[in-house]
């Protein structure tokens, strides 16, 4: 037998370990790209928003000082807050020590 079989097992788990954390980085990224595409389609007038600027406390900024809708203007500012939360969550999670060696093989970059 030897140390084959667990040199495989090991390979296996490092290669299982890289794979979920690139995936858990990937949906980060995605959901970030979805609010944003959800905020621009909440409001025409938000759209060069959107485009001009992807930081959500610019974002926020500007949306305080349009005139919008109550209701819309809520809808806005929820959105925001999740895109906070998310580059919040996305950016810690590079930081850590197992998750950043991912992060620098894969090249995922903070938001």
């Amino acid at each position: 037998m030897g140390f084959i079989p667990l040199f495989i097992m090991l390979g296996a788990g490092g290669l299982l370990f890289f794979l979920t954390v690139k995936n858990a980085l990937l949906r980060k990224l995605n959901l970030q790209k979805e609010l944003l595409f959800e905020l621009n389609a909440l409001n025409p007038e938000l759209g060069f928003l959107v485009g001009d600027l992807s930081d959500p406390d610019l974002l926020t900024q500007e949306l305080k000082s349009k005139k919008l809708e109550k209701k819309t203007a809520e809808k806005a500012l929820a959105i925001l807050r999740d895109l906070k939360v998310n580059r919040i969550q996305y950016n810690s999670l590079l930081k850590k020590p197992p998750y950043n060696w991912v992060g620098n093989i894969a090249r995922f970059q903070e938001i």
